[in-house]
């Protein structure tokens, strides 16, 4: 006969995120936005550094196939930094609307 493991009981959903929500603070908010607005600043300086060099360099090729790769690749590279500086200010402006809105509900319950 195969030996069964007991099953561990499900914890209630509600209390996990009770507990997290006890974990959120307006000052970490605050300091999260702060490093993710950094993050967006460093990625925006980057992206405009990939833009510049990629125009200064030209497709030195005559094979269509390797001038359509190469501008393939370019748009991939610099859409995919464009959508990281995005992410990264999304974030920063979210966690530090989140952080006004708990201040706000601080001061009601005060």
């Amino acid at each position: 006969m195969k030996e069964t493991t007991p099953i561990k009981p499900v914890p209630n959903s509600d209390s996990h995120l009770e507990e997290k929500e006890d974990n959120v603070t307006p000052l970490k908010c605050f300091l999260s936005s702060i490093v993710s607005g950094g993050f967006t600043f460093a990625v925006y300086l980057l992206f405009n550094s990939i833009v510049q060099t990629y125009a200064n360099k030209t497709i030195t090729g005559t094979n269509p196939l390797v001038i359509n790769i190469t501008a393939a690749v370019r748009t991939l590279v610099m859409g995919t930094v464009a959508m990281a500086t995005g992410i990264f200010g999304l974030v920063a402006v979210g966690l530090f609307l989140l952080g006004i809105q708990l201040v706000i509900q601080n001061l009601k319950k005060a």
